[in-house]
């Protein structure tokens, strides 16, 4: 066979990917989004605690939340997954059962959380230091000074950097085939490997593959309007731009009465 045939049949066998669709859709797809989905409320909800702790004043919370962030971001993903799956193993089974799933969720979102809480600090702090001291002269405390203006801007500013993240959180999902779960509970990535050990073709990987560019690319193009939306802000209709025409008219008409009774002035 000449290359060419043999690559085709390893990657693109039509009879492989039939017979692992229907898996990947009812069980593989599913999985895939509860883990990325909510390693990432739970690392957005981690990680702004850890933003904040990062830029408190006090020490003892300080440290702590760039320890932890040193640590996380430091380790390889597969590293952390396995030492907490097979760490607090024994734990897990005592509460939920012989169940790694929530293992897995719990070591992606400690993983994201370091990241999340760095991307969260540096739109905190990109905020301008005016901001906080105009909403303490109104009477705002601290706490809701940061909670209700400085916050809200900060993670504004970083959201396109938070949804880049999610996509990053979709493909790390993958890696919770290390700790065995159950036919049930696989995700994209162990059902086509899984499909590729039994007929010993790839195609069936390369449809899990085709599976994360559908779900990551569209993220992708959509943290790119974002983005240009955020810098550019919302474009005017032309309603808008009449009334502000008409705005700019009226304003103006008492400065040109004032030049026009100046020239008549200087005429006399």
């Amino acid at each position: 066979m000449d290359p060419l045939s043999t690559l085709w049949e390893t990657f693109f066998d039509w009879d492989s990917m039939r017979a692992a669709l229907p898996e990947m859709l009812t069980v593989g797809l599913p999985n895939t989004l509860i883990l990325a989905i909510s390693a990432a409320l739970l690392g957005s909800l981690l990680g702004m605690l850890l933003a904040v702790a990062g830029i408190s004043r006090t020490r003892w919370l300080r440290w702590p939340a760039r320890v932890y962030t040193d640590v996380f971001r430091g380790l390889p993903a597969a590293a952390t997954i396995l030492l907490i799956g097979v760490g607090l193993a024994p734990l897990g089974m005592q509460v939920w059962g012989p169940n790694p799933y929530p293992l897995g969720i719990l070591a992606l979102s400690l993983i994201a959380s370091a990241y999340i809480g760095e991307i969260f600090r540096a739109g905190i702090q990109s905020v301008e230091a005016a901001q906080l001291e105009g909403a303490r002269a109104l009477g705002f405390s601290w706490g809701e000074a940061m909670r209700l203006v400085i916050i809200p801007q900060g993670v504004r500013r970083v959201l396109p950097a938070w949804v880049n993240q999610l996509i990053a959180l979709i493909k790390d999902s993958s890696l919770v085939y290390f700790l065995g779960l159950v036919a049930s509970q696989r995700e994209l990535f162990r059902i086509g490997q899984d499909h590729a050990a039994t007929t010993g073709n790839e195609s069936a990987l390369l449809l899990a593959g085709l599976f994360y560019l559908t779900l990551t690319v569209p993220l992708t193009h959509a943290v790119n309007w974002i983005d240009r939306r955020l810098r550019q802000g919302r474009p005017a209709t032309a309603a808008e731009d009449d009334d502000a025409l008409a705005l700019a008219g009226q304003n103006a008409l008492p400065g040109d009465a004032a030049a026009r009774a100046s020239t008549g002035r200087d005429e006399r």
